[in-house]
This record gives structure tokens, sequence and C-alpha cells, in this order.
């Protein structure tokens, strides 16, 4: 099963049918995927399950129906063990951003980054999941499948936000700082944290 977000609302992609849900049941086959992104962004949905059959396929279906973009992305720690946090539209937010021709994953998180938050000396420690929401872009939604990977800095100077990214403030936080912040940041991001304690 895979979680879409849509507006921080859950759309789950399952090969399962749940009786008695709060959750509507649409067919991944059949659905007219704008519109259902539609009625979750008015909030005329809250959560929806998109079923398919073949558990390996589901993935694939998803991107026949709507156009998907890759992203890269880093949750960085530093010596002291804080979490490196951008803020950006509102909300806390790890940096994060989409890969450039020819680059590998793991390099576009690196360079997103250094380039959100000026903060530098990164190694990936691990791969951490994916993440997956919907947004839109030119009047068109698309599918945003974010690599994240747990990372370590050796960076000692004052971190410097990617202004012409819209990112106003760039903070490292403590653990007690960081269930703060993830009060006020999206649910993939929360979900990363969840991966993080176990």
């Amino acid at each position: 099963m895979y979680k879409v977000f849509v507006n921080d609302k859950p759309l789950f992609l399952t090969n399962q049918v749940a009786k008695e849900t709060d959750f509507q049941l649409f067919l991944l086959e059949s659905v007219d995927i704008e519109q259902l992104i539609i009625k979750m962004h008015n909030n005329k949905i809250q959560k929806a399950n998109l079923y398919y059959p073949d558990e390996k396929a589901i993935l694939k279906k998803i991107k026949e129906k709507i156009p998907v973009c890759k992203a890269g992305g880093g949750l960085v720690y530093n010596k002291k063990g804080e979490v490196l946090f951008i803020f950006r539209n509102g909300k806390w937010d790890l940096p994060k951003g989409g890969t450039e021709k020819g680059e590998e994953i793991d390099q576009t998180a690196l360079r997103e980054v250094e380039e959100e938050t000026g903060v530098g000396k990164l190694f990936i420690t691990q791969k951490l999941q994916k993440t997956y929401h919907i947004f839109k872009r030119n009047g068109k939604y698309k599918l945003k499948v974010t690599h994240w990977f747990e990372m370590q800095s050796g960076f000692e100077g004052i971190p410097v936000p990617q202004e012409n990214e819209g990112i106003e403030k760039v903070a490292w936080f403590n653990p007690e700082e960081v269930k703060e912040a993830l009060k006020n940041s999206y649910e993939n991001i929360k979900l990363l944290f969840e991966e993080e304690v176990k």
C-alpha cells in the first residue's frame, strides 16, 4: 500500500477492499483522477482509497494517469544531534528538490540540501523511505515522488535560506524543538520521523 498526500489528506493506493471504513473507495482503473484530487483539495473528500487488484502494478497505473516528478531530500543531523529544518509557505519542512538531467537521486538530495540551506560538509548515512504527494504547477496536477536520505553534516557556520525558493528561515532543532516543529509541518514529513523512531 502507498500513501499519497493531497493537501495533507491521505489517498491510499491499495489492493484491499476494507468493509465499513470512513474512507471513500474509488477504482483506479476508472477514476477521473483530476476530479478526485480537486474534491480532496476543496475538502469535499477527507480521505480516500484508490483500489487496483495488482499491488505491484499500482504505482505504474497511477503514473499513467498523472505526470510524475522525482525529488531528493535530506533529514540532516549536525554533530549535536540537531535536525535541519526550513520554513516555507507557513510550515516547517525538510530541504528537498527536483532532479536535474543526468543526476543520480542521492546527488540531487545533497545538492538541494546545500542550495536551500547553505549547509555543506554533508554525507549520506542511509536511504530512508520515499514519500508521495500531489501538487499543482502551471495548472496541471503532478505526483511528486521524494527519495529521502538521512545525512550528517560537519557544517558549523550559519545556515542561509534560499530566498528565491520561498524559504524564509533555516534552523537546527533539538529533539524537543523537532516535536514542536512537526505540529506545523506536512504529513509526509511526519512519516519520516515515525520511521526514525523505529
